[in-house]
């Protein structure tokens, strides 16, 4: 299951998910939560030049990765569902090894503008915090703008597509073949990834429309685009600003998730996940039965459906 090539794109959506839980979610936690529990607490470290901007491009940068890793994997699968015959050259463990280091290397180089264009700057209050350039606060805006664009939109469209092809792949496939088909062990952990891929992707779109929804609404109200400037009341604030609070919680769960729909959805994961906690019983553990009747080692054509 290690060498296969979906399983390195599950682990590095696992570490770029973990870096956005730490130098994300954890600091806007920080920052905003922790006023209201402890109101004299002042996390001063956050805001200081250099921390500040390597707090910034780690976050963006993570959260680029881990967009686009699903990206990726969803193309993996379609070729691997849709074009098998083109598998071999394009889904190898090799391949996908340069894939993602491509995809962090991108990620790197378009978010070097935030560290650039952010800095620390003093509140009316005298207060410091960690924000964007005032001298180029259009710039930083456009930018801002584009990486949203890019690690929500884009994505969305893409996953989407290909997901419905793929799954109208699977079940033509399925019906024109409803007479049992022979299959080897590697097929059926292929078809487990991409149930898991299928349950990533429609809670990575469950999870992140509410927020870019709200984030679309920022973008058409603000006084780069629209001329119009609401002066609402503080009542219709609050109502909004409670309303983004619950829809970025709902965006912060993108990030928490996906371990458990592998645990949920994937048997082969869950059985890697017991012999790692159970390292002692690995070798008794390889040696018997998969999925009730197929061995790891057999190479017997015995039939099975796969949907």
């Amino acid at each position: 299951m290690r060498c296969l090539s979906a399983s390195t794109y599950l682990a590095t959506l696992s570490t770029s998910d973990l870096l956005v839980l730490i130098f994300y979610v954890a600091v806007e936690w920080l920052r905003r939560g922790l006023a209201y529990l402890v109101p004299d607490a002042k996390l001063y470290f956050l805001d200081i030049n250099g921390v500040c901007q390597i707090q910034l491009y780690l976050s963006y940068v993570s959260r680029f990765l881990s967009a686009w890793i699903i990206v990726a994997f969803t193309v993996e699968r379609y070729i691997g569902v849709c074009h098998p015959l083109h598998r071999r050259y394009i889904c190898s463990s090799k391949s996908t090894k340069q894939i993602v280091s491509s995809i962090l290397v991108v990620a790197i180089v378009i978010v070097i503008y935030k560290p650039i264009l952010s800095g620390v700057y003093k509140s009316s209050v005298g207060t410091p915090y960690c924000t964007g350039s005032k001298e180029h606060d259009f710039a930083a805006f456009v930018l801002d703008s584009i990486f949203a664009i890019l690690i929500t939109l884009v994505p969305f469209i893409v996953i989407t597509v290909l997901n419905i092809l793929i799954m109208r792949k699977l079940f033509t496939r399925n019906k024109r073949q409803k007479a049992c088909r022979v299959i080897t062990e590697e097929s059926v952990i292929r078809l487990e990834f991409t149930i898991i891929l299928l349950a990533i992707s429609i809670c990575f779109i469950a999870f992140n429309t509410p927020y870019f929804v709200f984030w679309c609404r920022n973008f058409l109200t603000s006084k780069y685009v629209s001329r119009y400037v609401d002066n609402a009341s503080d009542a219709n604030l609050q109502y909004w600003r409670g309303l983004l609070y619950i829809a970025r919680t709902i965006f912060y769960m993108n990030y928490c998730v996906n371990f458990f729909l592998y645990s949920i959805t994937g048997a082969y994961f869950r059985r890697e996940v017991r012999m790692l906690f159970t390292y002692s019983n690995t070798t008794e553990t390889r040696q018997q039965p998969i999925l009730g009747r197929y061995s790891r080692n057999s190479h017997s054509n015995t039939p099975l459906t796969l949907l």
